[in-house]
């Protein structure tokens, strides 16, 4: 147990150092693009802390396997490279006891990877599609302000409007010059589709007037109800859409996309036991090499592996992947390299000792 605790001491240093740095990396980046879209208008600045807090479990779920890999080469590479590894294997602790104690480990971690990714992702994304939601119904409209010409769109529409309903939803009195057309209309509302997350503009009796630059000819159209899309759905919503399902009801489902999100999230937990395997036999270095030796191909190799799920989950969203296939080929070709990295080296000393 006294060995058990160290390597566990050494491996929990490691990992909190590498996730809170990876989290930073990949928080920061996503800080700069929600402030980036609030100075747009796209969205507000209330909500970009929610919204980061919200998306913690999902950057958490991609980082903790990677995390793992990464303190397992840095903390076992530092016992081989300080030759403590070697007084350990001289005392008669094996590979296989290696293995077990960082097993422990990372099955509580795979635990807490899977709580992430199959229940407090989708929950995350769920609460960010609410506040998106509510965050479009009021953009445009929330920048108006009653009896002011305000120019939009980067200057191609100009809306004007004589009053605003108190929850700012509703316009009265509009009048909107965009391009070569100009509307006049007694009431203006947004609306969002469900379906496809795009925004509307509907005007309510009305006219509608277009003309041809440079022509004294236009012509008039009076209306009852008008509608113009104001903008199509934003990737971040469409993206949040598919991850806000919860995992139940992705069981069973015959769309791909829904097939794909699912293979995703179990993918997540699965990467934990097979980096583990990988990374146990790839931090056995050289004293003479240093800790480092191997941290640069090591990482290579899970980089590809993370691709590849990428690239195959978009493969089995466009229904280019066959489903009973899927990502679970990919785990098993890495399972079988961790396998060989694990056997391949002892086969070939018993050779060698056989041999002498």
């Amino acid at each position: 147990m006294i060995i058990f605790r160290y390597l566990a001491r050494e491996l929990a240093g490691s990992l909190f150092a590498v996730t809170i740095v990876l989290l930073m990396i990949l928080m920061s980046g996503r800080l700069i693009r929600q402030l980036a879209a609030a100075a747009a208008g796209e969205v507000s600045l209330d909500i970009v802390f929610f919204t980061l807090v919200l998306r913690l479990p999902s950057f958490l779920e991609m980082i903790l396997p990677l995390a793992l890999f990464i303190s397992i080469l840095l903390a076992y590479g530092r016992l081989y490279a300080e030759s403590e590894m070697t007084v350990l294997t001289a005392t008669g602790f094996s590979n296989t006891r290696l293995l077990a104690y960082t097993a422990v480990p990372a099955f509580g971690l795979m635990l807490v990877v899977g709580s992430f990714s199959l229940y407090l992702s989708p929950w995350g994304a769920q609460k960010m599609e609410g506040l998106y939601e509510k965050q479009a119904q009021l953009t445009e409209f929330e920048l108006l302000a009653p009896g002011r010409f305000q120019s939009m769109k980067g200057g191609t529409r100009v809306t004007y409007a004589e009053s605003l309903s108190n929850d700012k939803t509703e316009m009265n009195n509009v009048f909107i010059t965009d391009g070569n057309s100009l509307l006049l209309a007694q009431k203006g509302t947004q609306y969002v589709s469900d379906e496809t997350g795009s925004r509307y503009l509907e005007l309510h009796r009305g006219k509608r007037y277009d003309w041809t630059p440079g022509s004294l000819e236009f012509q008039a159209l009076d209306f009852d109800l008008y509608g113009v899309k104001i903008a199509d759905e934003p990737e971040e919503r469409s993206k949040l859409r598919k991850e806000a399902v919860p995992t139940l009801a992705l069981f069973g489902s015959d769309d791909p996309k829904q097939q794909a999100q699912l293979q995703w999230r179990i993918s997540m937990v699965l990467m934990v036991p097979i980096v583990t395997l990988l990374a146990v036999p790839l931090s056995r270095v050289n004293p003479r090499q240093g800790r480092f030796a191997r941290l640069f191909p090591a990482i290579i190799l899970f980089m590809v592996y993370i691709s590849l799920l990428i690239a195959m989950k978009g493969m089995l969203e466009k229904g280019e992947l066959n489903p009973d296939v899927g990502l679970w080929g990919l785990h098993f070709v890495y399972l079988l390299i961790a396998i060989g990295l694990l056997m391949v080296p002892e086969w070939v000393r018993q050779w060698r000792v056989r041999a002498l």
